[in-house]
């Protein structure tokens, strides 16, 4: 009993530390930086110029503001953006290929904490954008082309407090504030809960037997069995629980800066089960999509994947 409680115990406060004083300093900044340009009117400007370009992968102006979110917010954020769309009558497969083009992409509350672990932030975030128009396309073009297109106009205005003084300032701020603190907080149970299993399942003899089951055949795809705990880590538990793990890998010495980078593409996204949970919670019109969603976001994944390796 009491070498249970030494465990949970320093499984809580490595996934403390990890969110405390990783995941929200990083998030406070960088949903304060997203929340003042949003605010400032630069990534209306941004969405406008981009959406013209972006139209013949599926994507609407709403969809390119979903792709600004998830690469740099959370990739709960494009989950407001969803059901906006869906509220405002935009079509099933232009739904679609945005909800696979969010699967696809790497999420920022791990993206971008990370990046402090060794993660090439660049590498990462120019292949999350080929992989997420690569899912968008092929699920409006091919997966999805039964779906109707058929919509009304659609509103696609952004509506959002403004900041055109300093109180306004400081009051976006202090809200990007609040938001990534109760992003951290929520992220507390899950990253701690994960190391806690992980401890549990290697104590076991469990991860020991399927690492010396797959070694052999992930050895010649040249694949590092090491992967296999962050990897059923991340399916299972989403990207936050991945970061953990990895976090403490990386400590440890059994996972590497280039094992990381290496599997990027395969672990940074947020097609796992809570994530597609949590997505397909925007509304009806949205999860009615998510088999298509999750085919053409499958193919993004490979996309980025292959990627990762090649440049690492």
């Amino acid at each position: 009993m009491v070498e249970i409680f030494d465990v949970v115990l320093r499984a809580g406060r490595a996934g403390v530390e990890l969110a405390l004083f990783v995941l929200l300093p990083v998030m406070v900044v960088m949903l304060s930086l997203m929340r003042l340009l949003e605010a400032r009117g630069v990534l209306d400007w941004l969405v406008h110029r981009l959406a013209p370009m972006l139209r013949p992968a599926g994507l609407t102006g709403l969809g390119v503001f979903a792709a600004l979110q998830i690469n740099f917010v959370s990739f709960a954020a494009p989950v407001a953006t969803l059901a906006m769309m869906a509220q405002r009558g935009t079509s099933p497969r232009h739904i679609a290929a945005t909800l696979a083009m969010v699967m696809a992409m790497s999420q920022a509350n791990v993206l971008i904490p990370m990046s402090t672990m060794g993660l090439a932030f660049g590498t990462t975030l120019l292949l999350s954008l080929a992989g997420g128009l690569l899912a968008a396309a092929t699920t409006y073009h091919v997966f999805g082309k039964h779906l109707s297109d058929q919509e009304e106009a659609v509103d696609e205005t952004l509506h959002h407090p403004v900041a055109e003084d300093a109180k306004g300032v400081l009051d976006v701020i202090n809200r990007a504030g609040a938001e990534a603190f109760k992003i951290t907080i929520g992220a507390i149970p899950m990253l701690v809960l994960a190391l806690v299993a992980v401890a549990g399942l290697r104590a076991s003899g469990i991860i020991d037997l399927l690492t010396s089951l797959l070694a052999p055949t992930m050895v010649l795809l040249g694949i590092d069995p090491a992967l296999i705990l962050p990897t059923l880590t991340k399916f299972i538990g989403g990207g936050t629980a991945m970061m953990g793990v990895m976090d403490d890998m990386l400590r440890a010495g059994t996972a590497s800066v280039a094992s990381l980078n290496a599997s990027a593409g395969f672990l940074v996204h947020p097609l796992d089960i809570p994530g597609v949970a949590v997505l397909i919670s925007a509304g009806k019109p949205v999860a009615a999509v998510w088999r298509v969603a999750i085919i053409g976001g499958a193919v993004g994944i490979g996309l980025r994947t292959i990627g990762h390796v090649l440049l690492t």
